[in-house]
């Protein structure tokens, strides 16, 4: 045997050297897909985990707002009295036609708009005017002040309609003794339908300042302080800094305000119409809302009520859609 048929220590030959080179691309090969599928795995649970958390607040919005709007849709297309046992007779657009030519419909439109209008002003020009003027008192008075005014929010609606009923009684009211006392007469104050509807309009207006005060006051307050030092160090005046600073910088929490009003105003005075007057006197205070309560609960008709609802929805649905538009397009920010 010759020295070159020898095999060489530590030098391996071809066919040894290609299987060894095959295991290691297999080996390569083999971690690589491991580690693509525990990759492919850690993706799926970040992408399923965010759904598992959104899941229960999914299904309580599928189960308390879309169902019941899905339902109240069909619904409106039959007439049904809400007992159990009692057939729902389908009657197509008869609902929505009946509504539309109820005098009463028109009449509680008209007294949502009035509603929206006098809330306005008290829902957001009184609480702006409130959390721009009491912003450089101390802190220690500006908070025990803005505490006052939000002590109306916090009282239950049916405990402060108690409360209102009593002082506002023509007889024995204090509200009508202070009347008597300046030599004037007693004013009915829930009985004169003239008055009766300012009346709630006033009530509501009270439990809602300390909420429109609270939100503008943080509001304000966030406005970054180097804007106004740098008005005061040009001579702006006190109203130059209002009008040219504080006013836009707050532009957007005052479309809040009055996209809530607008949409909800009527809405937050139906415990007190349905405490007070009843929708009375001669409709006087009734509203949309009341109306669609009185149609499902007093005059016992689901087809009505349901009918009344989506009619609001789209309604109400339709002013949202352009208020949002409205606020994304006038709203100002220090950034």
């Amino acid at each position: 045997m010759t020295d070159a048929s020898l095999p060489i220590r530590g030098v391996m030959s071809p066919r040894k050297r290609s299987s060894s080179r095959q295991m290691g691309s297999r080996q390569t090969g083999s971690r690589h897909m491991g580690s693509r599928h525990i990759g492919a795995r850690r993706l799926g649970a970040r992408q399923i985990t965010p759904w598992l958390y959104l899941a229960p607040a999914i299904v309580a919005l599928v189960i308390w707002i879309y169902w019941p709007l899905i339902d109240a849709l069909r619904l409106s297309f039959f007439q049904w009295n809400m007992l159990p046992r009692s057939p729902q007779l389908f009657v197509a657009w008869d609902n929505y036609a009946k509504i539309f030519s109820l005098p009463k419909f028109w009449l509680a439109l008209r007294n949502t708009g009035i509603y929206i209008a006098g809330l306005l002003p008290i829902a957001v020009l009184i609480p702006l005017a409130i959390a721009i003027y009491t912003h450089d008192l101390p802190a220690r008075a500006r908070n025990i002040y803005r505490a006052i005014i939000f002590v109306p929010m916090i009282i239950a609606p049916v405990v402060a309609a108690a409360v209102w009923r009593w002082l506002l009684d023509p007889s024995y009211g204090m509200v009508n003794l202070v009347i008597k006392w300046f030599g004037f007469d007693p004013v009915k104050f829930l009985a004169d339908p003239k008055v009766a509807i300012w009346t709630i309009i006033g009530i509501t207006g009270w439990k809602l300042i300390g909420f429109s005060t609270l939100i503008l006051s943080a509001a304000n307050a966030n406005i970054n302080p180097s804007l106004v030092e740098a008005a005061r160090m040009d001579g702006a005046s006190r109203w130059e800094i209002i009008r040219d600073i504080r006013l836009p910088l707050l532009s957007s929490s005052v479309l809040f305000l009055v996209m809530m009003t607008i949409l909800l105003g009527a809405q937050w005075s139906f415990t007190y119409i349905n405490v007070l007057t009843g929708g009375g006197p001669l409709g006087a205070t009734t509203n949309i809302y009341y109306l669609l309560w009185d149609f499902g609960f007093s005059s016992m008709s689901v087809g009505w009520s349901s009918a009344s609802a989506v009619i609001l929805f789209l309604g109400f649905g339709a002013i949202a859609f352009f208020l949002f538009r409205l606020i994304d397009r006038y709203s100002f920010h220090d950034n």
